[in-house]
């Protein structure tokens, strides 16, 4: 909610000051001193490169040297003079690598103090702009406790109203209550005569499913007998076709026999018969 409280606590903007003009000459001082440093570097590696060179070229010189002296006749005076001509070489090369790194070293110091000056430089150049940030922090916070002081006061004039607004909404509550708990007992009722109705119908249901039960299960019953004297009935005439086949299969098995017999007998006569006519 707006009010004229609000309104007198509005203020305008600050003014941001214009940048320093040091800046862009900072930051051309930090590209010109990092080109020097890339360069400088450049040129320690090339010359690294160089001694790593040499001192790899003189172990190889002197690996060769040893390896032809062992076909001459004096093999140790000529290891040993080839040593000391490698040691020669080794030392000039320690002297210029120690020269080396004294100058690497000596960058590196001249490279922390630019970087120190620099930073320096480039810290007083934003100094204003950080000024005036900090001034307009300080102004929009100042600005940011009058408006919460305003809405404060505002709240306060406002509270007698929200306190009748909150005491007639309680009055309207405690009505709704009333009324509330009046429909309560009126529905009490009401749902005790649903129960006792609903109860009454639900023990007529239950009469009505246990009889259909039972006669399902009677009907179950008198379908699984008629069932099973089917089955009685049928196994009978199996077992009564059973049996007159067995029947039928012994009597025939008695007439083959028989007839066996009676082919055997006359056989047996004939055979007779020929031998008294001999």
């Amino acid at each position: 909610m707006t009010g004229p409280l609000q309104q007198q606590g509005a203020a305008t903007a600050p003014v941001q000051p214009a940048p320093s003009g040091d800046a862009p000459l900072a930051a051309s001082d930090a590209a010109g001193a990092a080109g020097a440093q890339q360069s400088q570097q450049s040129d320690f590696d090339a010359r690294q490169q160089v001694l790593d060179r040499r001192a790899a070229e003189n172990d190889y010189q002197f690996a060769v040297a040893q390896h032809n002296c062992y076909s001459t006749f004096f093999v140790n005076h000529c290891i040993g003079k080839a040593r000391d001509k490698m040691r020669v070489v080794q030392a000039d090369i320690r002297r210029e690598q120690l020269a080396l790194d004294d100058e690497k070293r000596a960058a590196h110091a001249q490279q922390r103090d630019q970087q120190a000056a620099l930073q320096r430089a480039q810290d007083a150049a934003n100094a204003p702009q950080r000024a005036a940030n900090e001034a307009a922090s300080a102004q929009a916070y100042e600005q940011k406790q009058q408006q919460h002081a305003l809405d404060q006061a505002q709240r306060q004039a406002e509270a007698p109203q929200r306190a009748a607004n909150e005491q007639a909404y309680q009055e309207k509550q405690r009505q709704h209550a009333l009324a509330q708990a009046q429909r309560q007992g009126e529905q009490s009722q009401r749902n005790a005569n649903q129960a006792a109705y609903d109860q009454k119908q639900a023990n007529y249901q239950n009469q009505l499913d246990e009889a259909r039960r039972q006669g399902e299960q009677k009907a179950q019953e008198r379908a699984d007998k008629a069932q099973r004297y089917q089955q009685k009935q049928e196994d009978a005439a199996k077992h009564k076709a059973d049996v007159a086949e067995r029947q039928k299969q012994a009597a025939e098995k008695a007439q083959q026999k028989q007839q066996q017999e009676e082919q055997q007998k006359q056989q047996e006569k004939q055979q007779q018969e020929e031998q008294q006519d001999q």
